[in-house]
């Protein structure tokens, strides 16, 4: 279940997941791979922040035209 109080500027897992079009799984290896650092929420339910997950969907679609 996902926090209903989150701080502006912050997306959970699931809104990142939906924003990159990828599962939770991804995600999870994202973070793990270092692409893309957890800026609050818990351990279950971490929060992303907006501007890193908008600059990895550009670098994803970037990628994905050339």
């Amino acid at each position: 279940m996902e926090s209903q109080i989150i701080r502006p500027g912050h997306l959970t897992a699931h809104q990142t997941a939906q924003v990159l079009g990828i599962g939770l799984a991804g995600v999870r290896q994202l973070v793990r791979r270092g692409q893309l650092t957890r800026s609050g929420g818990t351990p279950r339910q971490p929060w992303y922040a907006v501007a890193d997950v908008q600059a990895l969907a550009l670098k994803r679609a970037t990628r994905d035209a050339a």
